[in-house]
């Protein structure tokens, strides 16, 4: 266009100006310069021309509206135990942080419980809590499974309409859409063959907890056809329901051309004892260990494997040891961890448990036949050889027979039932105090049984007699906080006064200790009156929450 701008009802329109604009008033003046400066007049003329762009505005197709939320048919929260959830959300961006705690109960520590309590009990979340309870979510992942299962149907509703809680339907089964009924045969070939990788996933492990040998007939008619990545995710749902029947399938998955596919392939297989792959595992390891009948005292020889054969390695052993590994140790390990605990008793002359890991061990191999032992002991959750790899609570920090470290014997610990897992951890605090024993008390069922928590307190109580520096036990008090059980609460109160401090004590000591004390016995009453507004006749139940 030459010359002047055209105009419209003497303005000019919104694409002229914007070419006057780009182009600048020199080359292209705006109509309405009329004797005024042109770059004012062309920013009068925008501002004018916005206003009616705006004012103009012809209105966008409407939006569909949202289908209604899903009812949620559960029993109601009783009404004490909603205002305490609402207490408990609206705590979650307070705490003290670092420094002291202050004698307040920690409200947010107190959530995690608080929801799996209510979801013992079967209610649903009221409706106006749902928007705080995702945020919640949303900043703590531990809090999730939970928090998730007790927001029920209508957050994954929510979650739909408000990006910041997409994470929601990704922790959902199958994205937050509902699973076809394992009945329904042709629904759930449809979504094997069609759904997403998260819906598949889903679905094999919904019929993994019922049907088993579905889930796995369905899993075998695409193996050859999923990526490597879908194949080992796929594989790792078996866990759930596995048996003799999924072995052929396994045998199989040993010849995958994913390394990482045949190595859980042969762990799946080493977990189940009469299977063939255990049978050559057992059978190369037996042949590595053996009893030297000609020494003095009966002795554990072991000659390690001179090499990894391409048996081994389709088994799963690792060929490859890592750095400041040895090769042959590194096999052997294997070798023995995927080794039925079972075998060891046949072939070292009819021995108990007990009795072989009593013997002593030729040439420095001790260390890792037992270390080997215990992985064993972990992996096929076998109560009989934990106890015995264990040891006696009293032996040195790391003295069990077979653990090397503390975080191996809280593995074998999580094979033993409950009350004797805490009847350990309470030995081992009362002959080493709580200063190694954190991770131990992790594995512990909560509330602690009494015999654990007369324990803790014990120590605790004579840390703080000792003039022990305070900060040290933060983290065993907060344990104790959260698992003691409540019924606690009265045995605690003589230790709420203000001690008289030693020479040597940390200064202030005396007063943090109270104060710690005394944050303690309020939160355990504060736990037992949550669970007498979560019950439904107002009392708590045997444990509290």
């Amino acid at each position: 266009m030459n010359g002047t701008p055209s105009t419209r009802n003497g303005e000019a329109p919104w694409e002229e100006l914007v070419t006057a604009a780009l182009l600048g008033t020199d080359r292209r003046p705006p109509a309405a310069a009329a004797g005024r400066e042109a770059p004012l007049a062309l920013l009068d003329a925008a501002a004018v021309a916005t206003v009616r762009r705006r004012a103009g505005l012809r209105p966008g197709r409407a939006a569909r509206r949202p289908e209604p939320a899903p009812e949620d048919p559960r029993p109601a929260l009783p009404a004490a135990a909603a205002r305490r959830l609402a207490a408990l959300l609206a705590d979650r961006s307070g705490g003290a942080g670092g420094g002291r705690r202050g004698s307040s109960p920690d409200l947010m520590e107190l959530l995690p419980q608080w929801l799996a309590a209510a979801g013992a009990h079967g209610y649903a979340a009221p409706a106006q809590t749902l928007p705080a309870l995702l945020d919640a979510a949303r900043g703590r992942t531990d809090l999730r499974p939970a928090a998730l299962a007790f927001a029920g149907p209508r957050a994954l509703w929510l979650a739909r309409l408000n990006p910041d809680w997409r994470f929601a339907l990704r922790a959902a089964p199958g994205g937050g859409a509902a699973l076809p009924d394992a009945g329904d045969g042709e629904a759930v070939r449809r979504l094997w063959q069609e759904g997403l990788f998260a819906e598949r996933v889903a679905l094999l492990g919904a019929l993994r907890a019922g049907t088993p040998a579905v889930a796995r007939e369905l899993l075998e008619g695409t193996w050859s056809t999923e990526r490597a990545e879908d194949r080992l995710m796929f594989l790792d749902s078996l866990r759930a329901g596995l048996s003799a029947e999924d072995e052929p399938f396994l045998e199989q998955a040993l010849g995958d051309r994913s390394r990482n596919v045949r190595a859980t392939a042969a762990e799946l297989l080493s977990s189940l004892p009469g299977s063939a792959l255990a049978g050559r595992m057992a059978g190369r390891a037996a042949a590595c260990v053996a009893v030297d009948r000609t020494a003095a005292s009966p002795t554990l020889v072991v000659e390690a494997p001179h090499e990894c054969d391409p048996g081994m390695e389709r088994d799963g052993v690792a060929a490859k040891p890592p750095t400041g590994r040895g090769e042959r140790s590194w096999w052997l390990a294997q070798l023995v961890e995927a080794t039925p605990l079972g075998t060891w008793p046949g072939r070292l002359g009819g021995r108990t448990p007990e009795q072989i890991v009593a013997l002593p061990v030729a040439d420095g191999w001790q260390g890792e036949l037992h270390a080997a032992w215990c992985r064993a002991a972990v992996r096929q959750r076998d109560a009989e050889w934990s106890r015995v790899l264990l040891g006696s609570p009293s032996a040195p920090e790391a003295g069990g027979p077979g653990a090397v470290s503390l975080a191996e014997r809280a593995k074998l610990l999580a094979a033993l039932d409950a009350g004797e897992r805490a009847e350990w951890v309470a030995g081992f605090i009362a002959t080493h105090g709580l200063s190694e024993a954190f991770q131990l008390l992790g594995v512990c069922a909560v509330p602690w049984a009494a015999p654990l928590g007369r324990a803790v307190v014990d120590a605790l109580d004579i840390a703080r007699d000792a003039g022990s520096y305070p900060w040290s036990f933060s983290g065993v008090m907060g344990l104790a906080e959260r698992c003691l059980d409540p019924a606690e609460a009265t045995r605690l109160d003589g230790l709420l006064a203000i001690p008289d401090e030693r020479e040597d004590a940390s200064p202030g000591a005396g007063g943090y200790w109270a104060e710690a004390f005394q944050r303690l016995v309020t939160t355990l009453r504060l736990r037992a009156a949550m669970a007498g507004e979560l019950a439904p006749d107002g009392t708590p139940g045997p444990s509290g929450t």
